[in-house]
């Protein structure tokens, strides 16, 4: 990289003694936010959680601090409603109300991420929590500003990389820690400062770990291990932000890097190499060198530039009007004995101009254009999905009205989404396949209220229709995924199946000659809020009914690569008899194959609840509690088994906090339930409960605030597996970890 983060954090430190001190709002407790001062930056009608008729949490201040994670899922996990879907500790994306991949949005400051975590779960989404204010979660269809995609919700991280407001002086924080189960290094700092109408920000981060420890399990194979082999991060990135606030018009433009390498877990050759050396001492190589050279790993680039545009005290129909645009050149690779397997990239460039008009007949609103390109391409031997080239338009409008006790909410979205595949990645493979370009048409609505039971007592009702066009991969997919070492088959295609022989059952593939249909999603979201000086709860019971709900099935089929075969073979005959145990031990591992996954097409239901609970016991202790619950299944389905894949089971967890002075501690455990509810060829997965602790103390200081922290989770190294991932046997969650950390504010 090249800046050196060491050197930023003693500047910042070095101008903090300068500055004079701030002074803030106290909270009943340091580590809690007041949830009527949280906005909802990504409604563009500035409302806060209490005035929502959807489902929103907020993760700001210390309690982001806490949950902070190498990934996003991880951070989120804490949220009633969301999961993650864990490719061991190195990526996972959120999972809402059972929900991934393209159905749920990741944002940066309101515009797409643009990265490829929404097409597999190896990919990490490019979006930084250390350097973030705060993360937005709006649980259930949020289609209509962001896209027909979110039908399961939308999580938008918010950094200050975009200066609104006029600032002097310098304000920011800086942040480091350690993790013990893995050696984890990370820093990360943000500053903020500007003089008259000019505002600039510069945030930045660095982080290192080794390989994650586990408690002792035994694999497959009969190894014991205690270590997450390939589970390594280095990954460093900064953003730098300038902008002209004006009293009628602001702009802002920001330039982000980021630059990950992390090891793909479940890849790892290290048992291979063991008995590699035992038959050939005579090599001079160390196992170090072997594994460097054996390891499976990512490495991730993306550069992303994002503006907005803003226009105040107009006059007419409009009273304001804000564009705001972001492109995104992002390359994921996969990397195999030193060799790229597949280079995944993403040029995209998104667009979204809206304006709030003056009011008409009470009703306040917005209009707007949102407009989207994507050529997304997969290219190298293990590619497998072809080069498209996505484009999606839309105009949407939100509008409420307050009458009586009731806020009333409604919008509606018309969306055209086209794929343009590039059908030479066919002619490569054995498919005979030949796709013209698909479009679609997704019209969304959604109408609900938030009535005032009592004055500190609310009743949200929402009611949505979504649809959702499918992505490019889940159309066109067709070959091995090498990190998540599955063969994976778009819905485009056909299985033709050759099941003559029961001990060798083959397959084909042919292209449908039925198109592949949108999802339509029909969502009902009841929300209860009661708000006191010394309570706060929420409880929300949801059922969302989805047409042609598209899903990846495991068919118990599996493929067996004839090249590498041959190619095995002839090796072997070039050596002769000597490696004739060797050859044994290969042609059993190459009769394992890799399962094929399809997605298929089905009508599900979808339903549940989530409910949270901070209770003030007295000045010094309180009590917190969430529970949630996700039940996922086919409405129709000849086969006795109708539950959908990889859906997380129900928890529960609370926490007890005290504080006293400076001093904030606090002890919780979190259960997850046995999963027992699973697809065909899923097995089930054993519940857990994890236990964590934690202590803060906080130092008041002439010119900053500065908190030191010791956290430690799963006290007691429970064996703990996530039933979402498709690593969960080999993969389960990190042993017993101490967190040392310190974060000063200014």
């Amino acid at each position: 990289m090249p800046f050196n983060l060491s050197k930023i954090s003693l500047l910042v430190l070095a101008v903090i003694a300068s500055r004079p001190a701030l002074s803030e709002d106290k909270l009943t407790q340091k580590d809690e936010n007041d949830i009527e001062k949280l906005i909802i930056t990504s409604s563009p009608l500035g409302r806060s959680i209490l005035q929502s008729s959807t489902p929103v949490s907020i993760l700001s201040g210390d309690e982001l601090e806490k949950n902070q994670s190498a990934t996003l899922g991880e951070t989120l996990k804490s949220v009633p409603g969301v999961n993650s879907t864990y490719f061991g500790p190195v990526a996972s994306s959120p999972i809402i109300r059972g929900l991934d991949g393209p159905r749920v949005k990741v944002l940066q400051n309101g515009m797409d991420s643009s990265d490829a975590s929404r097409v597999g779960p190896d990919h990490i989404a490019t979006t930084e929590t250390s350097t973030a204010t705060q993360i937005e979660v709006l649980r259930g269809p949020s289609t209509l500003l962001y896209g027909s995609g979110a039908i399961g919700g939308v999580v938008n991280v918010v950094d200050n990389r975009l200066p609104k407001t006029r600032q002097e002086g310098l304000s920011g924080r800086v942040s480091a820690l350690h993790d013990t189960v893995s050696n984890e290094r990370t820093i990360s700092t943000d500053l903020n400062s500007g003089k008259d109408n000019f505002a600039w920000h510069l945030d930045a981060y660095s982080r290192k770990t080794d390989d994650y420890d586990v408690p002792e399990f035994t694999l497959d194979d009969g190894d014991v291990v205690d270590t997450l082999e390939n589970s390594d991060i280095d990954s460093q990135g900064f953003t730098i932000g300038a902008g002209w606030i004006g009293d009628d018009v602001s702009l802002s433009f920001a330039y982000g890097r980021l630059e990950t390498d992390y090891g793909i877990p479940g890849h790892a050759h290290g048992d291979h190499e063991e008995e590699e050396e035992e038959h050939h001492d005579d090599e001079e190589h160390t196992e170090e060198e072997h594994d460097e050279e054996e390891s499976v790993f990512a490495r991730m680039q993306q550069d992303r530039f994002q503006s907005i545009v803003d226009w105040k005290n107009l006059t007419g129909w409009f009273t304001e009007a804000h564009w705001h645009n972001a492109y995104t050149d992002y390359q994921h690779s996969e990397i195999e004995e030193g060799e790229i397997g597949t280079t995944f990239e993403n040029d995209s460039l998104e667009s979204r101009l809206w304006a709030k008009h003056a009011p008409i007949n009470g009703w306040a609103g917005v209009v707007g254009l949102h407009y989207t390109n994507a050529d997304f391409s997969a290219v190298g031997e293990e590619a497998f999905t072809p080069s498209t080239e996505s484009t999606s338009s839309a105009l949407f409008v939100l509008e409420e009205k307050t009458i009586g006790n009731f806020l009333w909410q409604l919008g509606a979205r018309l969306e055209h989404v086209t794929h343009n595949p590039d059908n030479v990645f066919f002619s490569d493979s054995e498919v005979d396949a030949n796709f013209e370009d698909l479009s679609y048409t997704a019209n969304s609505l959604s109408a609900g209220f938030v009535y005032q039971l009592a004055e500190n007592q609310s009743l949200a009702v929402n009611l949505a229709h979504s649809e959702r066009a499918p992505s490019s991969a889940e159309i066109f997919s067709n070959g091995i995924h090498i990190s998540t070492s599955t063969y994976e088959v778009g819905a485009g295609f056909n299985l033709v199946i050759d099941d003559s022989d029961p001990d060798d059952i083959e397959f084909s593939l042919v292209q449908s000659n039925q198109s592949v249909k949108k999802e339509v999603s029909n969502n009902l979201d009841i929300t209860y809020r009661i708000q006191t000086e010394h309570l706060h709860a929420n409880v929300s019971v949801f059922y969302n009914q989805i047409d042609d709900y598209l899903f990846q099935q495991n068919t118990g089929l599996e493929f067996h690569d004839e090249h590498d075969e041959h190619d095995e073979d002839h090796d072997d005959d070039d050596h002769g008899d000597e490696h004739e145990e060797e050859e044994h031990e290969s042609d059993e591992h190459e009769e394992e194959g890799l399962p094929v996954y399809v997605f298929n097409q089905q009508d599900a239901d979808l339903y549940g609840f989530e409910a949270d609970i901070d209770w003030h016991l007295n000045d010094n202790l309180r009590v917190s509690a969430f529970t949630d619950y996700i039940r996922a299944k086919l409405s129709h389905s000849d086969d006795k088994n109708t539950n959908l894949p990889r859906i997380p089971s129900m928890r529960f967890g609370a926490e007890l906090h005290w504080e006293q002075d400076n001093w904030h501690a606090e002890l919780g455990a979190t259960h997850y339930s046995k999963q027992s509810k699973i697809a065909e060829f899923e097995t089930q997965t054993d519940g857990y409960t994890l236990i964590s602790a934690a202590f803060n103390y906080y130092i008041s200081l002439n010119s900053a605030d500065m908190t030191l922290y010791l956290r430690a989770n799963n006290l007691t190294n429970e064996l703990a597996r996530v039933h979402s991932s498709f690593l969960k046997d080999d993969a389960p969650l990190p042993a017993r970890s101490f967190i040392l950390g310190a974060k000063v504010s200014f």
